[in-house]
């Protein structure tokens, strides 16, 4: 093969570090699926304690990675990763065993630590297992086992809930964090860089405060933060509010799927499709998307009665949340493949490596405020059942069964998507502001160093 031909032939330690990270996303999306209505069901947390809660979870997997994977180059790859998956095993395992409230919170605790250290071992081998001529190709696959991992442990993770309860689903987590496990230990041999120097502490904090003091920088991350908010709605609210208002045999788990699927499916030619017009207007076609996304999920009360769907007679709800999550879908292929691109013309000279390494942190202020706006919502517009009176719980039940209309506790459970639409088009509005001064400013810069 002459230099500079691509090839899908990668080294073994590369199909298996994909392999493990498709058992990791199974684990992991198959838990937080189902995790907002086990804090409140199973343990017993309140809708807002479970926001909380949830959102610490949430948030800290995608901020603890930037120090886990300085570890991680200390530690070497094998061993590290033997370590995340040993406490992953464990802390699904006590999630589902047992489910009261101070083991629940260090078994998160477990789970959020070793969860951070999987994402920069594996991205970190795939990207030891190719070259310039294919390392698109090899993030493409780790993309595809991504999704197939996020797809496949929600699917799973329905009839877990459904036909053995909710306290298995974990238990279900655990066994693929246990398989992943074993691949370490007995296949996972990765390429180690001799010259390598590994990361220190004190300059992953000084990188941080390097990227995350740049005021520009910033704002960019908390405008599309507002995207994420509406995106970690899937795991916040979405699963309580459809199976408040639906039913027991509703599945917010294969509701949830939409979202990867659409992703799959419409990210090249979308992408292609708006590959030539700049990427802020891309970014801003996604945040107006989104908005519209909850949206059309509270739609359903207009609707009255079943709708038929290709002979199936289902739910408003139903429709109108699968209409809605596919719209998210939609949304994200207009600005996942160029929100990195934007990012980096945002960073100084030089530092656009840096700057790329921590644009990703607005998933973390993304959901830290989703999930915990999410919570105070579900209380004031969606409660838990359970804590009706008894007269109204009995009404809510013959509701559910099609026997007269819901309590008035949930006439306007739908405003809970209205705030999330606002989120969405605030986020859309601070865009357009954002990037007209920005505009301003550089047009500012040039005039000045050309009259200098």
């Amino acid at each position: 093969m002459s230099e500079g031909t691509t090839t899908w032939r990668f080294p073994a330690a590369f199909w298996i570090a994909n392999t493990i990270e498709l058992f990791e996303r199974a684990a992991y999306y198959g838990t937080f699926i189902t995790l907002a209505v086990f804090l409140t069901r199973v343990v017993g947390f309140t809708d807002i304690e479970a926001g909380w809660i949830g959102a610490f979870f949430s948030s800290m997997i995608y901020f603890l990675p930037f120090f886990s994977g300085a570890i991680a180059d200390r530690m070497g790859f094998r061993w590290a990763l033997a370590l995340a998956f040993a406490l992953l095993s464990i802390g699904y395992a006590t999630l589902g065993l047992y489910p009261v409230k101070l083991p629940v919170l260090l078994s998160l605790a477990l789970i959020v630590v070793g969860g951070s250290f999987v994402k920069p071992i594996i991205t970190g081998t795939v990207a030891r297992s190719s070259d310039d001529t294919n390392r698109a190709r090899a993030y493409s696959l780790f993309y595809m086992m991504v999704n197939i991992g996020s797809f496949s442990g929600k699917t799973i993770a329905r009839p877990v809930r459904v036909e053995l309860g909710l306290d298995h689903v974990p238990l279900y987590s655990a066994g693929a964090a246990f398989i992943a496990l074993l691949f370490v230990l007995f296949f996972y041999w990765p390429k180690e860089d001799p010259d390598a120097r590994p990361r220190d502490m004190g300059e992953t904090l000084h990188g941080m405060w390097t990227a995350l003091t740049n005021l520009r920088f910033l704002t960019l991350i908390l405008i599309t933060a507002g995207f994420w908010a509406i995106q970690g709605q899937l795991y916040a609210s979405m699963p309580k509010y459809v199976l408040r208002l639906v039913g027991e045999h509703a599945s917010p788990e294969w509701y949830a799927n939409v979202n990867p699927f659409i992703v799959v499916l419409f990210v090249v030619p979308i992408t292609q499709l708006v590959r030539k017009i700049p990427a802020v207007k891309s970014i801003g076609i996604a945040l107006l998307l989104i908005a519209f996304s909850p949206l059309t999920m509270s739609m359903a009360h207009l609707i009255s009665g079943r709708v038929t769907v290709f002979g199936h007679s289902l739910h408003p709800i139903t429709v109108m949340m699968v209409l809605g999550i596919a719209l998210q879908g939609i949304a994200e292929c207009f600005l996942s493949p160029r929100y990195l691109e934007y990012a980096s013309k945002q960073a100084p000279k030089g530092q656009e490596g840096l700057y790329l390494g921590y644009a990703q942190t607005n998933t973390f202020f993304a959901w830290m405020f989703g999930f915990i706006l999410s919570g105070y919502l579900l209380e004031a517009f969606c409660p838990d059942p359970r804590t009706l009176p008894a007269a109204v719980r009995a009404q809510y039940h013959a509701a559910l069964a099609g026997q007269g209309p819901m309590p008035a506790a949930y006439a306007h459970a739908h405003y809970l998507w209205y705030v999330f639409a606002g989120v969405g088009l605030t986020a859309f509005v601070a865009l357009v502001i954002f990037d007209r001064v920005t505009a301003r400013m550089d047009a500012r810069a040039e005039g000045g160093g050309t009259a200098g």
